[in-house]
């Protein structure tokens, strides 16, 4: 039996076939492996990827994509990265979804919690539906993240959307017309620029690569050859 290491043994050598479901892409019915995920199901039946697609592991926000299920009225959200495959589904990816982007230099807000209605007058707008806190697949509470930035907690709205990934599948749904992954983007810019208490080890740290503390090490690091290298890059990991 021949095994490849990177994929393990073929269904022809196993004697074990996978199972296949019927998927529907850009209103054409495809047969593709069960437990794949949209992306593998996309490669699988020959469309190219070429926006839409990133890292692959749920991080970047790259592979928006929404779908509905047989005998479901309900339209239904995730990543392609990360989503399987279910018999019967119809999927289509959103990679790029047209938002009212403002434009600002964070080093010339002079007052960033009053600007932010000057930046995004929709922020206000928010009516508490909850349609974003559904649609995110970070299971991030977008909408108090909205509210709090309307009254000016900053940091609140920081600690809340800190996992965000923008895909933004949060505009999609918003009845307001209001971006809000870009909304706690600017407040977490704005918060970690003017308000947040700087960090004194930080500031210490950079003091101390401004003299050059740590030259002489760096000098040795860079005159070791590759073997040196990971030799030393092992030891440091045992």
């Amino acid at each position: 039996m021949t095994t490849d290491h990177a994929t393990g043994p073929s269904p022809q050598d196993t004697g074990v076939l996978p199972r296949f479901v019927t998927v529907e892409v850009m209103g054409k019915k495809h047969r593709v492996p069960e437990g794949i995920t949209v992306i593998q199901a996309l490669w699988y039946t020959g469309h190219e990827m070429i926006r839409g697609i990133g890292c692959l592991g749920g991080t970047c926000g790259a592979c928006a994509m929404v779908y509905r299920m047989p005998g479901q009225y309900e339209l239904l959200n995730g990543l392609g990265c990360q989503q399987t495959v279910r018999d019967g589904m119809w999927f289509s990816m959103v990679s790029d979804y047209p938002a009212a982007q403002a434009h600002y230099r964070v080093s010339e807000l002079t007052n960033a919690k009053e600007q932010l209605f000057e930046l995004y007058p929709e922020s206000a707008r928010c009516v508490n539906c909850n349609a974003c806190n559904r649609v995110c697949p970070q299971g991030i509470d977008v909408r108090s993240s909205i509210w709090y930035a309307v009254f000016g907690d900053f940091q609140k709205v920081a600690d809340l959307t800190m996992s965000c990934n923008m895909c933004g599948l949060c505009i999609t749904r918003c009845v307001a017309d209001m971006p809000p992954n870009l909304i706690g983007l600017y407040a977490r810019r704005a918060q970690g620029a003017l308000y947040a208490p700087p960090a004194d080890d930080l500031g210490r740290r950079v003091a101390d690569i401004a003299e050059g503390k740590f030259r002489d090490d760096l000098d040795r690091l860079l005159s070791l050859d590759v073997s040196e290298l990971t030799s030393r890059a092992a030891a440091v990991g045992r």
